[in-house]
Order: structure tokens, then sequence, then C-alpha cells
């Protein structure tokens, strides 16, 4: 498949009679305007992706509304004989589209992608208007109906036409390829499962079709040949493959699934591995047991809101690989295709969530026992399994999040959800983030805790306690843990004592403490996999500052916070760390000073303006200084072999400012 970016459709297409499917982007040239605009005249003139929010990004205000995005397509004659179908990647999140003035269709939902055909309303060889209205209103019948994280409205994806021929490989079948892979055995020695083809065309015609299989390295590992009946109903495809090349987190091989009808050539990539949960609860892939060291990722930054590109994708997973995490939780649902095409590449494992989700508000609805309620989620969550269901790095489904209440309505649409994950893929197991007791627990194939024990209520020493009672009581589920709380940079008032949780600007060093106590106390040998909540700061206008300081990164995805060095010397075994906390506290006026550095090294030396302190090993990696006394400017300089860190202190007297927000 070739892809071209055009200015408009008719610079290059014109003079083209494909005989294959073509991909177009259609992310340039639009307009942009409100709902309430009196016309369009006085549009935007905007490129995609695009979102109406995007200044406010951690901001305390947002403007949920409705909001219109139109252009111009011109269509040439040639393609008279072709199928044209209009793709769109996420819309945020609810979206009405029309060509020439009629409906060509709906879609319920902020984070999948959908298609429409739209081949009986186009002017073959004229301009043609396409227009897309959409709100980012809150609805008590799509999903989520109780979200921290912002909804910033527009068409924060990718736009695409494609032109196929008139029998093809189907782009309408929930958002996806028209091909799915489904695995029921991936060893060394053999690896066998179907492929479904959905076909459209003239209804009750055949086609021939040939379906190959090339392995990493480009030898076709299997091909067969098939008269398929269109019936717009999946055709079934057995494969088996001798001697496969797994994928795995350490060796990411990458196998391609091509189609052909006739002159149409769709290429999907996959891996072949095996994902499973021992007796014991833990995860496996391929049979060789893997401790999953997560981070939760969130769906913006300061910079772009959630009209993220792929520049940000890649740097948010560059940085999440050198903190050393081997796996990522797409919140609330999934990110852009491209988010998980890398994971794929590079061997991180993914946690997708659906938006079946609870905000910690009190007010807040997560569940309506609405007809319109349920279905959106069924919906919804059959659109994550199929377009997702071919990336080997996805590993788990998420069915719900932070629910309350254990009431029957409730437990049996979880029940169903759950069904419905596995009868559309039975290869992966279903996983649900809990922070609340009951039977909820028990209807997942993996349950994470989230209890955050010591923030909000006790103490982190109630650790203990806590996992000496799952491993009494609960240790027959598969289970993992979920923790985080906020820390902002620039709070170094001596607020770090007694309970601060209900603070809107909680210090770092608070936050810093909580992960450290963690840390030590969480027991790896009673769970399977260990998740950071979260990996990035995220804008949230019902959190005062509109922040969500949760992350061990600030909201520009660049400032790294204590945190994340805390676990880059415990994750990461490639790169060594070392790093002395609390250092961009450069003004203080307590003259006794003591100091924390990390490192999985040899022991730290200590230098302060020239003189060794000593230094004490605390924890895993932790270390602690004597307290000494200062004043004014000081050298801190800490070695451990080559490795170096060091900053510039000043103590004494100082007029106290207020922190920024």
């Amino acid at each position: 498949m070739r892809r071209i970016v055009l200015t408009t459709i008719a610079l290059v297409c014109a003079l083209l009679a494909t005989e294959a499917r073509e991909i177009y982007s259609l992310n340039d040239n639009w307009k942009f305007f409100y709902q309430n605009d009196a016309s369009s005249d006085n549009a935007q003139r905007i490129n995609l992706p695009h979102s109406w929010n995007t200044e406010q990004a951690g901001s305390e205000t947002l403007l949920h509304t409705t909001g219109k995005y139109q252009r111009t397509l011109h269509i040439p004659a040639e393609w008279r004989d072709k199928r044209l179908f209009v793709r769109f990647h996420g819309v945020q999140s609810v979206a009405d589209v029309f060509l020439n003035g009629a409906h060509v269709g709906d879609h319920r939902g902020a984070y999948t992608a959908f298609t429409f055909e739209i081949t009986d309303k186009v002017f073959f060889g004229a301009d043609n208007t396409l227009l897309v209205a959409m709100s980012n209103a809150y609805r008590s019948d799509v999903l989520p109906t109780s979200i921290e994280d912002n909804m910033y409205g527009g068409i924060y994806r990718d736009v695409e036409l494609l032109v196929t021929e008139r029998t093809a490989v189907s782009p309408l079948y929930y958002g996806t390829d028209g091909i799915i892979v489904h695995q029921t055995e991936a060893t060394t020695e053999r690896a066998s499962g179907t492929i479904q083809v959905v076909l459209t065309g003239k209804k009750d015609s055949s086609c021939n079709l040939t379906l190959a299989i090339a392995a990493p390295d480009g030898y076709i590992s299997t091909e067969k040949s098939v008269k398929a009946k269109i019936d717009n109903r999946p055709i079934s495809v057995p494969y088996t493959i001798e001697n496969p090349e797994l994928w795995s987190p350490s060796r990411p091989a990458l196998y391609t699934v091509r189609v052909t009808i006739g002159n149409e050539v769709v290429e999907v990539k996959t891996g072949l591995r095996k994902v499973a949960i021992t007796a014991a609860g833990k995860a496996t892939i391929n049979d060789r047991q893997l401790f999953v060291r997560g981070v939760t990722l969130h769906h913006d930054n300061r910079h772009h809101a959630s009209a993220l590109t792929s520049a940000d994708i890649n740097a948010d997973l560059d940085i999440i690989a050198e903190m050393g995490a081997n796996a990522v939780r797409s919140a609330v649902g999934p990110h852009d295709q491209h988010l998980y095409d890398e994971c794929d590449r590079r061997g991180m494992l993914v946690w997708i969530d659906s938006p079946f989700v609870r905000a910690p508000f009190m007010g807040d609805i997560a569940y309506y026992s609405t007809p319109h309620f349920e279905k959106n989620g069924t919906e919804q969550l059959t659109e994550i399994v199929m377009q997702n269901i071919n990336h080997p790095s996805v590993v788990m489904w998420g069915i719900f999040s932070a629910l309350r209440g254990n009431a029957k309505p409730q437990l049996d649409y979880i029940r169903h959800l759950n069904a419905v994950a596995k009868q559309c893929d039975p290869s992966r197991p279903t996983v649900a983030c809990s922070s609340s007791d009951g039977a909820m627990n028990f209807i997942t194939d993996l349950i994470v805790w989230q209890q955050n024990i010591g923030w909000h209520k006790g103490s982190t020493d109630d650790l203990t306690v806590w996992q000496s009672a799952l491993r009494s009581s609960w240790n027959h589920l598969a289970q993992a843990v979920c923790y985080g709380e906020g820390g902002v940079r620039g709070i170094y008032d001596d607020c770090t004592k007694g309970d601060i949780s209900q603070q809107h600007l909680v210090p770092e060093v608070r936050q810093t403490r909580f992960h450290e106590q963690y840390a030590q106390q969480i027991d790896e040998t009673l769970f399977w996999g260990v998740w950071l909540n979260s990996m990035f700061d995220f804008g949230s206008v019902r959190r005062e500052g509109g922040l969500r300081t949760s992350g061990v990164v600030g909201f520009d995805h660049a400032e790294r916070k204590d945190a994340f060095y805390l676990y880059k010397m415990l994750w990461n075994h490639r790169t060594p760390t070392l790093h002395i906390v609390d250092k961009h506290h450069t003004l203080r006026s307590e003259e006794r000073q003591a100091f924390t550095i990390y490192t999985a090294r040899s022991k730290p030396v200590l230098r302060i303006n020239g003189d060794t302190v000593a230094v004490q090993h605390v924890a895993k990696g932790i270390f602690h200084s004597d307290t000494v006394r200062l004043k004014g400017l000081n050298e801190i300089e800490v070695t451990s072999g080559e490795l170096r860190d060091g900053h510039t202190l000043t103590v004494g007297n100082f007029i106290k400012v207020e922190p920024r927000p």
C-alpha cells in the first residue's frame, strides 16, 4: 500500500487510475468553527491532529461544547468504479459525519477508530464537502461517565481516505483493517490458529483470496489460496507455522500477514507468542515467567493536549525505557495505533483499559443501568479488542477500573464485559484495577490492587499487614499492585509532616518518601507485577491547579522527579544511576541538612565543600548521609565509581515566596 499526503486529493489522484488499495492522508486543509458560530466564514484553518482545548492543557478551565470540522475533497472521475471510505483514528468523543449534507454515520467513544463508506454519497469528478460535528460534553450514555482525565475535544488523531476495488478486504469491521489473527498455539516447534478475513463486495458473489504469512526475515512461512463467498462475515482461514520465531520482550520478532484479492493487497503485522498465568498466579510469556514492572500512561501532555504526535509517543516510550519499565497501561482507553506498533517493535508489554472507570469523586456515577449505556460499553470494548488483537505487545484486556459497590446490576454488567472480551479473544487474560473489596474482584482473570495505603489513611507500615492478609486469605488470586500519589516540585516549606493529603500543592518530597517506602515494602513474591500510577502528570480540570500530579515525570513529559530516579535505580540494570534527592531545592533556611542518594552501584562518596561526609545504606540502593551544619554557598558532590552527581546549595535566611502551582 502507498501512503500519499495531499494538499488536496485532486493534486495527484486525478492523474492516477489505481488498481490496488490506496490510503490518502486527510490531515490538512480543514476549517474549524463552533456550533454556535453564525457561519463558517471566519473559521480557523487548521491541520490535524487538533483539539479546541490545546491551550487549556494544564489549566483549571476546559471548554465542553460542540465543534465542527469541514474539508473539501475533490474526487476524480476516474474513481467511479472504486469504493471510498473515510477512517477516523480518534475523535473526542461523540461524532456525526456528513458528506455533501448527507449523514454518513455516527460514533460514540473517544478512544477507538471508526470507518464509514462514502461511495454512494460522493460526487465524482467534483468537489465534495466533508463535515464532522462533535461534542466533548459528558453524557450518561457514553463511557466513561466518570473520569479524571480531560476530554479535550476535537479530531485529535489522523483521518484517512481509503480507495479500494469493488470487492475488497473490509475496512468497516469494528474499525479494523479487516484481518484478525487468532492464535491458539505458539511454541518453538509450532504456531497455529486462524486468520479471520472480512470481505466486502456484491453479496453472495465469490472471489479468490490468497493468504501469506511472512517471517521476520521475509521468508514466506505459509501460503494458501481459498475461494471465498462474500457475505460480510469473517472468513476463517487456518494457519500452521513450523519452528516459528516467537515474539518476546527480549526478541520482538514480527510476522507479516498478507491478504490478496485480485489486485488489492492488505497487510498487517503480528507476533507469535503465548501469554499465560500459572497456577501460582504468575505471568508468563512463552512459558517463561516475567515480573511486570509497568506504568500507567494517560493521553495528553502540556504541549499538544490530547493531539499527540508520533514523535510525542516515541519520546514517551524512550523515557519509560530509560526508567526500566517493561510494560505500559493505556488508562481509560487505547492510545493511537502508533504506540502499539512501537511497543510491538520494542518488546514493551501493554495493558489496555476499557472506559468503564470511576474517578475518585464522591458525586460521580460510573455505571448507569440503561440499555444505551450498556450497549455503548459493549461496543467500545469490542472495538478495543478487535482493533488491537493483532499486536503481540498487548497481553491483557482491562475490564474496569476503580469501581465502587457490588450491586447485582453492576456485577452482572462486569461479567458481561468480561465474557465479551473472552469471546472476542480467548487467548489473552482479562484484568481489572480495584480499590474496593467484594465480588467484583473475582470476575476477571487478573486483579490489580490500588489501595495507596499510607496516603489517605494509615501509614505505609500498614503495607506489611495488608500483604500478610493477602497471602493468608487471597493467595489463590493472580494479583498485582498499583500505587502512586501526587507531588509538585517547588514546594519547600515544612508541610511534609502530618496529614497533607487534602492539600492541593503536595510537595515532591512527600511523593518521594511514599514511593521509597512502597518500593522497600512490596513483597514481589506475592504479585505478578507492580504498576506505577502514573508515568506522567496529566491534565485534569477537576483537580485544583488543573493537573493530576501523580506522575514520576512532569506534565511536560521531560522533567524527571526524584521518584523517577528511584525506579531507574531499581529497574534499569543496563544504565547505572547515581542521583541526589531533592537537589532542586537549592535555597534552604535550615542550617542542619542531610542528604539522600540513590545508586545500585558501590557505596557512594559524598563530599560537601571538599570534605567527605559519612553515608549509611538504609534500603536497597538508598543511602542517607549524616546530618551536617551548613551556611552560605555549598558545593555538594557525590561519586560512585565513574558516576557523578552534584549541585550548589545556599543556606541562609530567605523571604518566603509562595510557590507557583
